[in-house]
C-alpha cells in the first residue's frame, strides 16, 4: 500500500493556477476601486447628487439618464 501523500500547500496551488492562467494567455492585474461602503464616499455621492438635482439642466440630465437606461421596459 502506497503511503498517503500530504496535500499541496496553498502557495503551490496558487503558483500552479497562475501558471495555467498564463499558459492560456492571461495575466494578473490589480484594480483599485472606491470603497462604496465608506462614509466619505457616501457623503461625496450625496453632495454630487444634490448639485446635479439643483442644476438648471436637471430635467435634461434626467431625460438623458432615462433614455440611456434600459429599465427593463422592453
Amino acid at each position: 500500500m502506497a503511503p498517503a501523500s500530504s496535500p499541496k500547500p496553498a502557495r503551490m496551488k496558487v503558483r500552479e493556477h497562475r501558471k495555467r492562467q498564463r499558459e492560456q494567455g492571461l495575466r494578473p492585474i490589480e484594480i483599485w476601486a472606491p470603497d462604496v461602503r465608506s462614509p466619505a464616499f457616501c457623503a461625496e455621492a450625496r453632495r454630487q447628487s444634490v448639485v446635479v438635482a439643483a442644476s438648471a439642466h436637471a430635467s435634461d440630465n434626467q431625460a438623458f439618464i432615462d433614455a440611456a437606461s434600459d429599465g427593463g421596459d422592453r
